[in-house]
């Protein structure tokens, strides 16, 4: 699975990083910074979840 950000749309509210702390962050000066790569199988769950809490709908998997 790939995780393909918008950041276009994305707005920096957090959601994914509550959800995916070890894929998503929030730096210091409020942007999101995304775990480069394939997804760890074991963080799927959590992403999936990232994927349903974002309000802009910036995220999605995609393969």
């Amino acid at each position: 699975m790939k995780l393909v950000v918008d950041w276009d749309l994305c707005e920096g509210h957090g959601q994914c990083e509550f959800a995916a702390p070890d894929v998503f962050s929030i730096n210091d000066n409020g942007d999101l910074e995304v775990l480069e790569g394939p997804l760890p199988g074991s963080e799927l769950a959590s992403v999936e979840q990232a994927v349903r809490r974002c309000p802009v709908r910036a995220l999605k998997l995609e393969g």
